[in-house]
């Protein structure tokens, strides 16, 4: 009843902290020390705009979801079915797969809303100070972090207790698999927030640039530019509602499989009492319970007061969190867990867990530092990589690519050692928790990630209101540390993907075997497990490939839309003629909802359709060659995309001649080509692995009774 108790009140605790932080920054007035009439209407109109088109998006995107998640409720219901118990785990997993689903789509909203409020408040706080937009874009950041880590525990929490009232908590296995129900709705919204939003950012930013800075010689977020608005609108909806929920999947998704893993280990008759057997099985949550008020901690020790300050402050809050959560988090293991356990036949103890989670944290923090080595420009790499765009855009993609390739060795061996010492300790549980562990500052890693699209959005809410040079220069420093922490924060989403999507395929290998007696080991060099590993590599190719097609195909409209508004709409480029922005807005919109379908279909069919027909040993495979495959090209994706975005600004803060210059236009053509791959492609590999993994989990009982039945038919 304790560590209910205390996940409850965390996870009230951490909306609360949200609440706040939103008075805060609503209190701010839009048009806060504005110096005429004029740029007050202009601040209302361009933040009325954005906040309009980001609503537009979601609403069409969130009834697009409503069907897909019924009518797949509705097919887990009539799937999932243990044959060995009559306790409806189907439909219990299709109301759990809703819920989890709300809960996503809460926290996007919460973020998404939160965002277009704070990036007018933030540029108009910097009228007055760094240290004052600095605390907007940060608080409006946190408010997601807050927000979504206190929706996931309460509603894991939630889930739990209504599961085990249905199901009892003496049917520990299917109960963690009905969990699990909660995990699959969460990690369904992030694809269609991550592939959705992905492509109708990059549709309107490659458009934006290509036409407006490349072809027309006009500066970024230059209002006479039709597709600014809609590249606003794209920051808010891909960067900050998508990735909330992606996160949100990774949190819900390794903790249940963290419990699923445990289920057998933390089970009533295996501990001293049921009370132990609940503290145990709560520890992943309370987990992410108790990060809460150490970000909250790391927050109000973090000040700004100058320029110089800002990049280091976002890099102290990452360094100071992941201290004060591995003190924490030694206290809350040896308190929930007991001293000495078996789990998976394999003894071990709960220090040996704590160091699983330590291993998790600490190579989550590497993978931010080898990420910023690889995509800031305070280092060698981007300046490297700036410098060949003096000789034209072909070197700068040749280094570019070759700088991505690179930068995913160290990040690799991160997580590899991050598998193999929670592995060694503790078995898969351990990896399970090591992936928590990396999840552990989950609220500091989203208020900086999501600190990056606001203060991308201020600068350019400051240019298209024209509030002055000196609000645009601090606007652009805020904007250059978000640009890192960003790329930091992709990193840190993709470790943690690879090793929650390991901890699921282990739960999936872990309840397969419960279920099947026939299924004891899974053998490497089995036919099937072989030909699954192939298959598995190809996806992540063509998932890319899709996602790339799908931005170039949206971009393309984008392009010839803003080109036909500056051939007809008189006096748009003197600034007397008023560009239709809602026009961009609608062909973004209209594109991500069309292109996302396919490679959406491409992750949800493809394990559904193995399973089906060739059975647990085929799937097992693909999920696995999906995963090693997928997790190094997403990394080397991203790296690229933020190396080329970096470069670009590099040359654009006056080295290699600055703006203007061929060396700059080369860049930007370099920043063109990353977009898709560090916002779409690369972060929505993501959700290949984790979704795929997930799904492969809850349909379990429908691949063991009625899988493999072309493998049959063959053999």
């Amino acid at each position: 009843m304790l560590s209910y108790m205390l996940i409850f009140g965390l996870g009230v605790f951490g909306l609360g902290v949200a609440f706040v932080l939103t008075r805060g920054i609503v209190s701010i007035p839009v048009d806060f020390g504005a110096e005429s009439p004029e740029e007050a209407g202009r601040l209302k109109r361009i933040h009325k705009a954005i906040a309009d088109g980001a609503m537009a998006f979601l609403t069409q995107e969130y009834k697009y979801i409503a069907i897909f998640m019924i009518g797949f409720a509705f097919f887990i219901g009539l799937a999932i079915n243990d044959p060995s118990t009559d306790n409806h785990e189907g439909i219990y997993t299709a109301v759990s797969f809703i819920f989890g689903g709300l809960i996503s789509l809460a926290a996007g909203f919460i973020g998404m809303r939160i965002a277009t409020e704070g990036n007018v408040r933030t540029a108009t706080s910097a009228r007055n100070s760094i240290a004052d937009a600095f605390k907007v874009a940060l608080n409006s950041g946190a408010v997601m972090g807050f927000g979504l880590v206190g929706l996931t525990v309460l509603g894991l929490l939630i889930t739990y207790l209504v599961m085990a009232w249905l199901l009892g908590v003496d049917n520990n296995h299917v109960l963690m698999e009905v969990v699990a129900g909660f995990a699959l709705g969460g990690s369904t919204i992030a694809l269609f927030g991550r592939v959705g939003g992905g492509i109708y950012t990059k549709a309107a930013d490659v458009g934006a640039d290509l036409v407006g800075k490349v072809e027309a010689g006009i500066p970024e977020d230059d209002p006479r530019n039709p597709a600014v608005i809609a590249d606003n609108v794209g920051d808010n909806v891909g960067d900050v509602a998508g990735m909330g929920s992606d996160l949100f999947g990774s949190v819900a998704e390794s903790t249940c499989a963290a419990m699923v893993i445990g289920a057998t280990a933390f089970a009533v008759a295996n501990m001293s009492t049921q009370t132990d057997s609940i503290m145990a099985n709560m520890y992943p949550i309370l987990i992410s319970a108790i990060g809460i008020p150490i970000s909250l901690l790391t927050i109000l020790m973090i000040k700004v007061r100058k320029e110089e300050d800002v990049a280091p402050a976002l890099k102290k809050m990452l360094i100071l969190s992941s201290v004060l959560m591995a003190v924490a988090i030694y206290f809350l293991t040896t308190w929930a867990l007991p001293a000495t356990f078996e789990i998976e036949g394999v003894a071990t103890t709960a220090f040996q867990v704590y160091l699983c989670f330590l291993t998790g944290l600490g190579a989550g923090l590497a993978i931010g530092l080898f990420t910023e080595y690889y995509t800031s420009h305070d280092f060698k790499p981007v300046r490297e990589l700036a410098d060949s765009c003096e000789t034209g855009s072909a070197t700068n993609i040749i280094f570019g690519l070759a700088l991505g390739f690179k930068s995913v060795g160290w990040s690799i061996i991160s997580i590899a050692v991050a598998v193999y010492i929670p592995f060694t300790l503790a078995g898969m549980y351990g990896v399970a928790v090591a992936a928590l562990g990396m999840l552990g500052t989950l609220v500091v890693g989203l208020a900086i990630d999501a600190y990056g699209p606001v203060s991308d959005n201020a600068g350019g809410i400051a240019e298209m209101s024209e509030m002055g040079e000196e609000v645009r220069e601090r606007t652009d420093v805020l904007d250059a540390a978000g640009n890192t922490t960003a790329a930091i924060g992709k990193g840190f989403a993709i470790g943690s993907a690879i090793l929650t999507a390991l901890a699921l395929f282990a739960a999936f290998i872990t309840r397969a075997m419960h279920l099947d007696p026939d299924f004891s080991t899974l053998e490497l060099l089995d036919p099937m497990v072989l030909t699954g590993l192939f298959v598995g590599t190809i996806l992540p190719f063509i998932f890319s490939a899709q996602t790339m097609r799908s931005v170039g195909a949206a971009a393309f409209e984008m392009i010839e839309e803003v080109r036909h508004q500056f051939r007809t709409i008189p006096g748009i480029m003197e600034g007397t003629g008023e560009p239709d922005y809602k026009r961009c807005v609608a062909i973004s919109t209209k594109a991500a909802l069309r292109e996302m379908i396919a490679p959406s279909a491409l992750i949800i069919i493809t394990p559904l359709a193995v399973g089906f027909l060739f059975g647990i040993e085929a799937l097992a495979g693909v999920l696995l060659g999906s995963l090693l495959v997928g997790g190094g090209l997403a990394i080397s994706s991203s790296n690229s995309g933020g190396a080329w975005d970096n470069a670009k600004k590099y040359i654009e803060k006056g080295h290699l001649g600055g703006k203007g210059t061929e060396a700059h236009k080369a860049a930007v053509v370099g920043d063109t080509v990353g977009d898709p791959l560090k916002d779409t492609s690369g972060p929505s590999l993501n959700i290949l692995i984790k979704l795929m993994a997930i799904l492969s989990l809850v349909f379990v009982p429908f691949f063991v009774e009625y899988g493999g039945v072309l493998s049959r038919f063959i053999g």
